[in-house]
């Protein structure tokens, strides 16, 4: 470099070398995205909470990112969420063009070394998530079971996907807390379980989020069709106060570590991420669009006709309770697989 910039024109090219480059990095997140499309990746089919925030923060965020790119959410519906992310960990681009609304129990999968996770979460990078809302058990209005003290003497069954937080949160309660929920698996997803339990082929469902409930089906909770038996979360939902956390529900430290454990992933229940490798400076720009998002009028009025909660969390904070999560001892997540996979009585 000492001999290229010898000589008036030599530091003169040096010089226009030197501010061109400074503007090129002043400028490449923008250059980069600018007329780009960015694919929003959903785990699941359409017509659910996840598809409903993912497809918002579609219309709203590229106009608070760099370069305003297009944003199109795609449906990758499959393996309960599995399908999607082992896509993104393994076959995305990882140049920024592509973000996932990953479902909340990849990071508990991935620490009970469920079949088929290929993916590491923790090698993701987390961009932000929209609510902390808990999941909830509940039964349908016919049944007789009302409250969890119901199901503990009275059987209760329950719908869920294979391999998901539906049938692994009443497989825990079952061991656990003395319920009798039996649980029928082999639903594509939790909107075939809500039609199954409408029709009376199950009494109830083994998990939703409860601001998707109230986002996917509002006259369901303004009728009273839903009786919430339990939350599952490290905080109870201010609109339900008087249901136990599932957490609460434990006999004993060991077992309150394990339904922790379980319960923490609800904190990130909405979280968009993007794939590992991302450039840096591409992944520090979609956060603080993302945080920008999160306060556009525009988007906080449309989610609140919805009765979507939005409550985010920053990227970082995300990344730091879903790490938390995959890098739970393996004792208590081993623990948990048991219990799901046990044959059911």
């Amino acid at each position: 470099m000492a001999r290229i910039c010898s000589g008036i024109l030599g530091v003169l090219a040096c010089a226009t070398f030197a501010l061109g480059s400074a503007a090129a990095r002043a400028q490449s997140v923008a250059d980069f995205y600018r007329g780009k499309t960015i694919n929003l990746i959903i785990g699941t089919s359409s017509g659910n909470d996840y598809d409903f925030r993912a497809r918002l923060l579609a219309r709203y965020m590229g106009k608070h990112s760099p370069g305003e790119p297009a944003i199109v959410a795609r449906n990758m519906p499959g393996g309960g969420g599995v399908q999607a992310a082992n896509w993104i960990a393994h076959l995305a681009p990882r140049d920024g063009t592509t973000l996932h609304m990953i479902m909340a129990n990849m990071m508990a999968s991935q620490a009970m070394g469920l079949p088929g996770i290929e993916f590491d979460t923790r090698q993701f990078r987390w961009i932000g998530n929209t609510t902390s809302t808990p999941n909830v058990v509940n039964s349908w209005y016919t049944s007789p079971v009302k409250t969890f003290a119901d199901v503990q003497s009275h059987e209760l069954v329950v719908g869920a996907p294979m391999g998901t937080a539906g049938a692994l949160y009443p497989a825990l309660l079952n061991q656990l807390a003395g319920a009798k929920f039996r649980i029928v698996t082999g639903y594509p997803g939790g909107n075939e379980v809500s039609l199954a339990m409408e029709r009376g082929e199950v009494d109830g469902r083994g998990s939703n989020s409860w601001a998707a409930w109230k986002s996917t089906k509002p006259e369901w909770v303004r009728d009273h069709k839903l009786n919430i038996l339990v939350q599952i979360g490290l905080k109870r939902a201010p609109d339900l106060p008087d249901v136990p956390l599932m957490m609460e529900l434990a006999s004993n430290e060991a077992d309150r570590k394990l339904l922790a454990f379980i319960s923490a992933e609800t904190e990130v229940s909405r979280s968009l991420v993007a794939p590992p490798d991302v450039p840096a400076d591409r992944v520090e720009a979609l956060r603080r669009a993302f945080d920008d998002t999160m306060k556009d009028p525009e988007l906080l009025a449309e989610a609140a006709k919805q009765n979507m909660d939005i409550s985010p969390l920053s990227g970082q904070d995300s990344q730091k309770i879903a790490d938390s999560v995959a890098n739970t001892p393996s004792d208590i997540a081993a623990r948990a697989r048991a219990i799901l996979e046990a044959p059911a009585k």
